[in-house]
């Protein structure tokens, strides 16, 4: 791990899992791992530094994990970070309420270190932050700019915004499923695979 190394958050109130995640993403993943024992606690680290990615507890005293990527979202300077979600609960609506919620990915505990370790690599590997990658200037050719519907461009800016699907829904008077279906449609259009990678377009191609 050198000082270059991609920083990774890890927010959760589970002492031991926050030591030896903390200890395996170092080791084998080359990254600086910093840590929190609840949202609050990792909130006010995002004062102190700008992560790659953040690791996210659903459950958690003080502030969980919705209230955090709520906050996270709305943020004008993070709300393009990476977020994966860890939970006990694994139903399918669980998982649709976490990615709803802003979460780019959700694992279900228990897992295993090399499933998270998976998972930081395959979202890091999206935006070109991958441990031991040159830095990431502009955005691979792959995200080239479509032709989108000025409803598609709607949805875009407020997506941008940080709003949630039933929040940009509420705004525009129409059904979350009709938001889900715009997301979804430029998802396929610019080649891109969520929502914190259609922000980060929206905000350098778009000036949103």
């Amino acid at each position: 791990m050198t000082d270059e190394a991609p920083i990774i958050i890890l927010i959760d109130d589970d002492s031991q899992l926050r030591f030896f995640s903390k200890e395996y993403l170092e080791a084998e993943g080359g990254y600086r791992v910093l840590t929190a024992g609840n949202g609050q606690e990792g909130w006010d680290l995002l004062s102190q530094v700008h992560p790659s990615l953040i690791v996210c507890d659903v459950m958690m005293p003080v502030m969980d994990g919705y209230e955090f990527v709520q906050k996270l979202r709305q943020n004008p300077r993070l709300r393009s970070v990476p977020l994966i979600f860890l939970s006990a609960k694994g139903d399918v609506s669980d998982r649709i309420s976490g990615l709803n919620a802003g979460g780019d990915v959700y694992l279900v505990k228990p897992f295993e270190p090399e499933e998270l370790l998976a998972q930081i690599r395959a979202s890091l590997a999206r935006l070109g932050l991958a441990a031991g990658a040159e830095p990431l200037g502009q955005l691979p050719d792959s995200y080239h700019t479509p032709t989108l519907t000025p409803t598609e461009r709607r949805v875009l800016r407020l997506v941008a915004q940080g709003m949630t699907n039933q929040q940009v829904a509420d705004e525009l008077k129409v059904s979350r499923r009709t938001v889900e279906s715009h997301v979804s449609n430029m998802l396929n259009k610019i080649g891109l695979s969520n929502r914190t990678e259609l922000t980060r377009w929206a905000m350098n191609y778009l000036g949103i």
